[in-house]
């Protein structure tokens, strides 16, 4: 089969996707902590309320600091309306002698996404406390701006010109680690991360769960950024989103009006800006090929996409597997549940001389055949919705499947996800997939067409 008549079978497969993507309510379990995975796999949250790390004692300038900022820096807590339990916990912060507080938006995505469930709380440093009206969030960056029943002592300032920053000097961060009380940290600013979509500061210091939405700020007060994440792979690595996007976040909100009564539909709008973008730089160019065997086998990679490989050459099985997989480091946190708005390819090739045709071909077939497609009892994606076809394109013959996924509270958004097989080797087969999360019906397809049209085989050499 042509990949023409292909593409026109998964017309029918997306649309009964989209149909099914009928809002329904969250039921993801909410985590003690609101911190999410910003940078996965290997980038995260901090983690749970349960850890115990304990932070350095402040220095002198760091006092100082806390002492002045105190009284502008707020705990944001997200209960349950039913009993008013405590469902998470985050930071904030006044800006100037306003009532607008910043944090992050993961900070507040559960009452953002299900106001009939949650709602928000603040308490300051002298155990005072309020609810919190949601005014604005920009889940790309993970920001949100509050309104709060009180006002600012005039400490933390979004200026129009913002503070340049140098490599190495220190900034301090506050907010309420682990739910144990307010706190300070000290630590030095360490460059922008160009491996993350979008920008954001590296902070040499420690961010533990809790922190997350409060301000990370200069010795002279100035603020640098917002606490977002940290990794746990490394020791004191952190992560701040730039204080210019607060500063965009909070220009829009003095020019909106009335905040959204749902802003669904806002996260929606964001999602599919950010995926256009994001298939713009993955597509801009043709995808590189990279040899495994006789195969070549698309692949990207770019400052926010990285590519790993590896073999079992070495082991005593009687046939060999390279793998090469690329995957964008960063994602966009929707809920404790639900992470999107990344692509990422990988390839396998097997190849065996000790096995006949027939084991080698249940071993390439028991491969082709444990790849997951995910649930069908998510509560924010509709089931996989397959097809299965034999195509070629114009060097290789394919044993190609695809398998859509709709969101089911974000119209327009799909997850999709491709696998494909060579078909003409008897001991040797290269299986290949690509998947897109959070994308349109139309970059899905397009991207999954350009994969599979990229999947070649070299030319045999004529004697």
């Amino acid at each position: 089969m042509k990949l023409s008549n292909f593409a026109f079978l998964l017309a029918s497969l997306c649309a009964a996707a989209g149909a099914h993507a009928a809002p329904v309510a969250s039921t993801a379990a909410a985590s003690p902590s609101s911190t999410p995975p910003a940078k996965p796999p290997q980038a995260t949250a901090a983690p749970a309320a349960t850890e115990h790390a304990a932070l350095p004692p402040p220095s002198s300038a760091a006092q100082k600091l806390y002492t002045a900022a105190r009284a502008d820096i707020l705990q944001v807590r997200v209960l349950l309306k039913n009993g008013r339990t405590q469902s998470s916990v985050g930071s904030g912060f006044l800006i100037g002698t306003g009532d607008l507080v910043v944090s992050n938006y993961h900070v507040v995505s559960q009452f953002a996404l299900d106001p009939d469930t949650y709602v928000g709380e603040w308490v300051d440093t002298s155990g005072q406390r309020g609810n919190v009206e949601l005014l604005a969030v920009d889940v790309l960056h993970d920001l949100a701006v509050l309104r709060v029943n009180r006002h600012g002592t005039g400490f933390f300032k979004m200026p129009e010109q913002l503070a340049p920053l140098t490599q190495g000097q220190y900034l301090y961060s506050m907010g309420n680690p682990l739910d144990l009380g307010f706190a300070i940290s000290e630590g030095s600013y360490n460059g922008v991360v160009t491996r993350s979509f979008y920008d954001q500061l590296m902070f040499t210091g420690p961010i533990n769960a809790g922190m997350s939405g409060g301000p990370s700020v200069t010795a002279s007060g100035d603020v640098a950024g917002i606490n977002v994440s940290k990794r746990l792979d490394g020791e004191l690595v952190s992560f701040l989103v730039p204080a210019r996007y607060a500063q965009q976040l909070l220009d829009k909100v003095g020019t909106q009006g009335k905040p959204p009564k749902d802003f669904k539909p806002l996260v929606t709008a964001q999602l599919l800006a950010h995926q256009e973008v994001m298939l713009a730089r993955l597509l801009d160019s043709p995808l590189s090929l990279k040899a495994m065997g006789p195969y070549r086998v698309p692949v990207r990679e770019s400052d926010q996409m990285r590519c790993w490989g590896r073999s079992n050459v070495k082991s005593d099985k009687p046939y060999t597997i390279d793998n090469t997989s690329c995957a964008m480091e960063s994602a966009i946190f929707i809920s404790g549940a639900l992470q999107t708005g990344q692509v990422s390819m990988r390839h396998e090739f097997l190849r065996s001389s000790e096995l006949g045709a027939l084991r080698f071909s249940e071993l390439a077939s028991a491969s082709f055949k444990n790849e997951s497609f995910g649930s069908y009892k998510s509560t924010n994606l509709t089931g996989p919705h397959c097809i299965e076809q034999f195509v070629k394109n114009k060097s290789l013959p394919l044993r190609a499947v695809m398998c859509v996924r709709a969101y089911r509270k974000f119209t327009g958004l799909y997850d999709f996800a491709l696998l494909a097989a060579s078909t003409d080797e008897p001991l040797m087969n290269l299986q290949s997939r690509i998947d897109a999360r959070g994308v349109s019906y139309a970059n899905g397809m397009r991207v999954s067409r350009t994969f599979l049209e990229a999947l070649s085989r070299e030319s045999a050499k004529k004697p």
